[in-house]
């Protein structure tokens, strides 16, 4: 059953490092979703493959997976977990560039932050290759949309928004 304290303080209100030790190890997974909106001069390059940096959306799948990969160093409280596998995908449809990120392990705690920081570092990679040619882009709707496994179950961002 879902429960509504946060986890990530202790009885004084100071933020610490959760306890998973006495939990199970479950199949988890997670999928999160963002996008770039960009310009249509930057989009033209990214189509043609102009870019001085080079296939901005190679980089930046590649740039989310080992951020995922990563995770753990960035986010203060995220405990190291084993990735299974962690996939991500950078897709230009018409002047946007579409990121979505699938994390799963087999571990005591969730991959809901691997998938988010996958999505979050492709769509910064994203700005800084595209930087030069758009300086106006911007990043939106950066969020989970489904996750299973774990004590708390599955989460589906279309059954929620449809409830």
């Amino acid at each position: 059953m879902p429960t509504n304290k946060l986890t990530h303080l202790d009885s004084e209100g100071s933020a610490h490092m959760v306890d998973i030790g006495d939990k199970p190890v479950t199949a988890r997974r997670a999928v999160a979703e963002g996008r770039v909106r960009i310009s249509g001069a930057l989009a033209a390059a990214i189509r043609s493959n102009t870019l001085a940096k080079g296939n901005l959306l190679d980089v930046a799948r590649l740039a989310g997976i080992q951020a995922a990969k990563r995770t753990d160093e960035l986010i203060p409280l995220c405990h190291s977990l084993p990735l299974d596998a962690i996939h991500v995908e950078a897709t230009l449809v018409d002047c946007a560039i579409h990121l979505r990120a699938e994390a799963r392990t087999s571990w005591k705690t969730g991959v809901e932050m691997e998938a988010l920081t996958a999505v979050t570092v492709a769509a910064l990679t994203v700005v800084d290759m595209g930087k030069a040619i758009d300086k106006a882009m911007t990043i939106e709707g950066v969020r989970i949309v489904e996750k299973s496994g774990g004590r708390s179950g599955d989460f589906s961002a279309e059954k929620q928004a449809g409830a």
